[in-house]
């Protein structure tokens, strides 16, 4: 089983209790993922029975169904495998990653594949002033010096244009980095099925963009998305006065949360400061498991060995 790097590597937060924030479901389990994933014909199921958790499926190359429940509440994981049967997908090969640490998986025969990873998730019920003493003394300074540099910021929706030099700076990011996110249509489809929540935050330096932040609204949450910041950009702390103005901007929409993503001390520690220097709180997902119920029963003591390293920390 694979390990996610110790958040220990920061001066991080407290974790957030499990039932935290839990009445809001994260972007993957959002109504607004589900119609875009509807745009693109991509097939999709709902578990009633498990407060509608989404479950998209995919056909492999040798033409193997395979299944996906992504950041779903598991209240209950007893409940799944009815739920996958009552469903169509009794005899699916599933992979579960849950938005909360759930050992009890292995019980239903899931077994372990990565341990549990920590995301950073932004309280913006919070006043202006309480937000802004939550942030890290160096954030802060930087987000003065941007303040008080001649850097524009515009607002807008999301252009249904795959060349915006926002998607060729993420796709390069993303080769010269190996990790792949969201196919660009993907990101096009969420914008024009959900009509101004994907929200553009850009920073301009005279007439040149020098850092952009995309965030995708759903439901009464948020989902920071897609950034990059040029080397000007950088050096006059563009990023920070885009996450401010998009902060503000979403608390005053009455949005309450907001999901900054995983949070990789290891592999990208920069970004890492960055996220929680704006008072994020870290929150510990429940890890990537597999489960297949014809042979569920035959791998629960094998899934029960490693349930200790899928439970909260």
């Amino acid at each position: 089983m694979l390990d996610f790097p110790s958040p220990a590597v920061l001066s991080a937060p407290p974790l957030l209790p499990v039932s935290a924030g839990s009445r809001l479901p994260a972007l993957a389990q959002s109504d607004e993922f589900r119609r875009a994933l509807t745009a693109l014909g991509q097939v999709s199921v709902t578990l009633p029975e498990m407060n509608n958790t989404l479950v998209t499926t995919r056909r492999l190359a040798a033409g193997l169904p395979l299944a996906m429940i992504n950041r779903a509440a598991l209240p209950h994981p007893s409940q799944l495998l009815e739920a996958l049967k009552n469903n169509g997908l009794g005899r699916t090969p599933i992979i579960l990653s849950p938005e909360h640490p759930c050992p009890e998986l292995a019980e239903i025969g899931a077994l372990p594949l990565v341990s549990p990873a920590f995301v950073a998730r932004l309280d913006l019920s919070r006043s202006t002033e309480a937000r802004k003493a939550t942030l890290h003394q160096k954030w802060r300074n930087r987000l003065t010096r941007a303040e008080s540099s001649d850097l524009r910021v515009s607002r807008q929706n999301m252009p249904l244009d795959a060349s915006h030099w926002l998607f060729a700076a993420d796709q390069a990011q993303q080769r010269q980095r190996r990790y792949r996110s969201w196919p660009i249509g993907l990101t096009l489809a969420y914008a024009k099925e959900n009509k101004g929540k994907a929200k553009l935050f850009q920073a301009f330096h005279g007439t040149d963009p020098v850092a952009a932040i995309l965030i995708l609204r759903h439901g009464s949450g948020a989902t920071y998305h897609i950034a990059h910041a040029t080397q000007t950009g950088k050096a006059l702390s563009a990023h920070n006065l885009l996450m401010w103005d998009a902060m503000s901007w979403l608390a005053a929409k009455g949005c309450q949360r907001l999901d900054l993503g995983v949070i990789n001390t290891e592999e990208a520690p920069g970004l890492a400061r960055f996220k929680l220097g704006t008072g994020a709180n870290l929150s510990q997902l429940g890890g990537t498991w597999a489960l297949w119920s014809p042979l569920g029963r035959l791998l629960s003591p094998l899934a029960r060995w490693d349930r200790k390293l899928m439970g909260a920390t």
